[in-house]
């Protein structure tokens, strides 16, 4: 297989074969990508012999005098020109119960392979500047290639077993690349979803927005909720599957319902945060279902609640502030431009829409038009055209207003000096007095009239 890596690169690695006497296999992703014409980002070497060794000789061939070493695994790291090369020893693994640290022992090339997550990804090839090797397929990845099938090398209990982890790359490989999952290796996911809880929460996470982040999110998490391993982390999302029929009054399945929203907004946004977003807009629906005879089926705070629950969603997986706060935030919001669009769009409510949605706006909108998914055409023709008021009107108030990520031109220490005392809950009070005037229109939003309406305030005694 002739080579598409950085000459530089390659010619390190070949010397240092020559040096250190040791063969040397690129191996995994790289073969994988290349077969099928991507570009691959880093690289994956194997070495019959001593690999942090071998690291060394090409750190100082390349000039590079800092390598990542894991001696334990017998694994090396070296940066060069922003790639990651990564050189490891041929070797077996065996696992501890309830662990996926392995024990490592020198093995043949075979051995090393074998594994391997994937067939797909169990492939090698020698090095060199000169001619094409052969790939070296021991498990027939080239044929799954082609038949765009995923199929582990070995038994896929003892895959997933031994490294649960697996079990997410699987269906991540499925989504990124659009592949098939062999019978077999799908069905022992679901046999295995209970060792996924020995995987900490940040690499089931980095598998996770990988998935909602590829071509196709929308079957990464069917795929999900197919192993069960959805139920397994997100319970509150398979929570909302279900047809509720009651007095003959039906109401959708919500949770089919988020995945046309997951697949709407996937074909407007590549956003990892607003996609998540989209997949749990609805999760306060399960907790606040109701059925009343004279409504049928109702909702009620379903948003808040969602919000609620999204933000021990987070902090159960450890994500970080800033995706809690967004993704609360819209879950929070989601449905005040829907509301609004159904009535004459008033500037007041625009206003406080811009003011409560601030940076989140244009992801809170283009959500909320991924959340139509009605199949009735004049309903959709109807939504549809409010909805386009309703964006006109808040560029239109914006433009006007100025209100997005909105702070009141009267802030506490204006309001103290003018009331004469410290801090206390006349302050608050007042600067909402202020705060709401300017967005129900009462007066512009400018220091001048804020001033004067404090002025005013105070001397009429309205505190």
């Amino acid at each position: 297989m002739k080579t598409k890596i950085d000459p530089e690169i390659l010619r390190a690695v070949c010397t240092a074969e020559k040096i250190t006497g040791n063969k040397c296999y690129i191996v995994g992703g790289y073969i994988r990508n290349h077969l099928l014409g991507l570009d691959s980002g880093d690289f994956d070497f194997v070495i019959e012999g001593d690999s942090l060794n071998f690291a060394e000789k090409v750190a100082d061939l390349l000039g590079r005098k800092r390598i990542i070493k894991f001696p334990r695994f017998k694994t090396a790291k070296v940066v060069y020109k922003r790639k990651a090369i990564e050189f490891v020893s041929a070797r077996s693994e065996k696992y501890a119960p309830g662990s996926r640290k392995p024990i490592v022992e020198n093995a043949s090339l075979y051995n090393d392979l074998s594994r391997r997550d994937f067939t797909v990804n169990a492939m090698a090839s020698r090095v060199s500047e000169t001619e094409s090797d052969e790939i070296i397929d021991f498990f027939n990845g080239i044929d799954d290639l082609k038949r765009n099938i995923l199929r582990t090398p070995l038994d896929p209990d003892v895959t997933y077993s031994e490294d649960p982890l697996r079990m997410m790359r699987c269906i991540r490989f499925a989504s990124v690349l659009n592949f098939k999952i062999e019978s077999g290796s799908f069905e022992a996911i679901s046999r295995n979803i209970n060792r996924i809880h020995i995987v900490s929460v940040e690499r089931i996470s980095d598998e996770f927005f990988k998935i909602l982040s590829s071509r196709n999110p929308v079957r990464g998490v069917y795929l999900l909720c197919k192993s069960n391993l959805l139920k397994e982390l997100f319970p509150e999302l398979t929570d909302l599957q279900g047809i509720d029929i009651k007095d003959g009054v039906r109401h959708k399945d919500t949770f089919i319902h988020t995945l046309k929203v997951l697949y709407n907004i996937s074909k407007s946004s590549e956003k990892p945060q607003l996609r998540l977003a989209a997949l749990m807009h609805d999760i306060g629906k399960a907790k606040t279902k109701y059925y009343r005879s004279d409504q049928g089926w109702t909702f009620h705070g379903h948003d808040e609640k969602g919000a609620e629950m999204f933000f021990k969603i987070a902090k159960r997986m450890k994500w970080s502030g800033d995706i809690t706060e967004y993704v609360s935030k819209i879950i929070r919001l989601h449905h005040r431009p829907i509301s609004l669009a159904k009535e004459e769009v008033t500037d007041s409510g625009v206003r406080r829409l811009l003011f409560e949605g601030g940076e989140c706006v244009d992801d809170l909108m283009t959500l909320c038009r991924a959340d139509i998914t009605t199949a009735n055409k004049n309903k959709l023709k109807k939504y549809l055209e409010n909805f386009d008021q309703l964006s006109t009107k808040l560029i239109q108030v914006e433009e006007k207003d100025r209100l997005r990520n909105f702070k009141p031109p009267v802030n506490g220490d204006d309001i103290m000096k003018v009331l004469g005392q410290k801090e206390g809950p006349e302050i608050g009070r007042i600067k909402k007095i202020i705060v709401d005037a300017i967005l129900n229109g009462d007066i512009g939003n400018e220091r001048e009239p804020a001033m004067n309406l404090l002025k005013n305030i105070i001397s009429e005694k309205k505190v």
